[in-house]
């Protein structure tokens, strides 16, 4: 589904997908582990390069980092690591804003094979805006804080993704 930004906000016009899709890669030989498949390692960098382009999206860019002398730092991520990828596969991660506030949003990214559409890993992350002068959490600009707003808005009909909101624990035991 797709809104635009000045329909949910009175904003400039963009538009917004739910989810969106700002990242895709292949599977290079050097992103393999032992076992012939993507070390655990890579699915994070793509992750992480998949946050990056969710940053650029939202106008958070090299050109806003250098003005505004911040950034987003990663406070939390929780990767589940569903199906194996191996080189040369093509894969896409669709990226959803979960929820936001003055200072930190959270971001919710599902990685799929890009041929088959199988879901092969999912990472869920807490992100912090950051005044470099410090370094210190800042709230958000306006400029920045109404696109966040946006976006969650365009995302806020999407069915909760099974795996947000995890923890790491035993299976409790059946009696």
């Amino acid at each position: 589904m797709r809104y635009r930004l000045s329909d949910l906000t009175g904003c400039q016009a963009m538009t917004i997908d739910a989810p969106l899709c700002l990242y895709r890669a292949t599977v290079k030989s050097e992103w393999l582990d032992y076992n012939g498949h993507m070390n655990e390692a890579y699915y994070v960098r793509l992750f992480s390069q998949a946050t990056d382009a969710f940053m650029d999206y939202s106008g958070q860019d090299a050109a806003y980092r250098a003005r505004t002398n911040s950034s987003i730092y990663t406070l939390e991520t929780h990767v589940m690591y569903l199906r194996e990828v191996s080189e040369g596969e093509p894969v896409r991660i669709e990226t959803r804003l979960l929820g936001r506030d003055e200072k930190r949003y959270r971001l919710f990214h599902a990685m799929y094979h890009g041929d088959s559409g199988d879901l092969l890993a999912t990472g869920e992350h807490m992100l912090l805006h950051v005044d470099m002068s410090g370094p210190r959490s800042a709230p958000f600009p306006p400029e920045i804080a109404d696109r966040l707003m946006a976006i969650e808005a365009a995302h806020a009909h999407l069915p909760a993704p099974e795996q947000a909101g995890r923890r790491i624990a035993f299976p409790r035991a059946r009696r």
